[in-house]
């Protein structure tokens, strides 16, 4: 799933929303929380406990993926599921990207999710989800 978003500010303000998952709280209700975790061998860079909630109708799902930001550039961050447990789990991946544009900057975030439990369900969620969280990360930035 792809989206994007046009906002009044420069690259390096908007990376600094998208590039910390402690933050989405703040503008992605869908994540309703975002913790630090303990850094592991191996981890490319910070590492996050993030609990996600979504209702669609009658239906509601939760889950709590270890995140860690495996990439961060000047104009990208990119997290990556990486589990603690030892076992196998489906791959969560999240790319953030921001670019100057004459009016400030523009993010286009990519969600890879390589399971099959939420399918359809997710995506729908997540596409209303969009649409509420842009107006919030905008007041966000403006404040």
């Amino acid at each position: 799933m792809t989206a994007d978003l046009a906002a009044p500010c420069s690259p390096t303000e908007l990376l600094s929303w998208v590039a910390d998952l402690g933050r989405y709280p703040e503008w992605l209700s869908i994540v309703t929380k975002a913790t630090p975790a303990d850094a592991l061998p191996g981890d490319g860079g910070p590492a996050w406990l993030v609990d996600l909630r979504g209702r669609l109708g009658p239906l509601a799902r939760s889950k709590r993926l270890r995140m860690v930001r495996t990439s961060l550039d000047d104009d990208r961050a990119v997290f990556e599921r990486s589990e603690a447990d030892g076992r196998s789990h489906s791959p969560w991946v999240l790319e953030a990207t921001v670019a100057a544009t004459e009016d400030g900057s523009r993010l286009v975030m990519h969600l890879y999710y390589g399971g099959a439990l939420w399918g359809p369900v997710l995506e729908r969620m997540l596409g209303d989800e969009i649409e509420k969280s842009r107006p919030r990360l905008l007041a966000c930035l403006a404040r």
